[in-house]
């Protein structure tokens, strides 16, 4: 089983071929683009390559849906008998893509 631990925005995403993940949002993109990312690790059927090992090896995705947006996550500050109180909400965009090649 080959899979990889790939950079993107970041953040470290565990990937296999053909699974879907969302990055932080990608500029410049459309969609059915491709899109290389950085790997940290790389297991090939048990044997684990990190560092110099996987300096040449990269992540090959095909994107999606350009832009999205996740959740609504409610931000409320208050302060008691002090009459303030603060309501911000939050919606962080993304992009959606799939996991076409791993090369390494």
């Amino acid at each position: 089983m080959l899979y990889a631990i790939m950079v993107a925005g970041g953040k470290q995403f565990k990937v296999e071929q053909d699974s879907l993940v969302k990055v932080e949002l990608l500029n410049e993109v459309k969609a059915n683009d491709t899109v290389k990312f950085a790997v940290e690790m790389l297991n090939k059927d048990g044997e684990v390559l990190v560092g110099n090992n996987v300096k040449d090896a990269y992540v090959e995705a095909t994107v999606i849906k350009e832009n999205g947006k996740g959740p609504k996550i409610d931000i409320f500050k208050y302060k008691s008998k002090k009459n303030v109180r603060k309501h911000q909400g939050h919606r962080q965009p993304y992009t959606l893509v799939k996991i076409t090649k791993i090369v390494g």
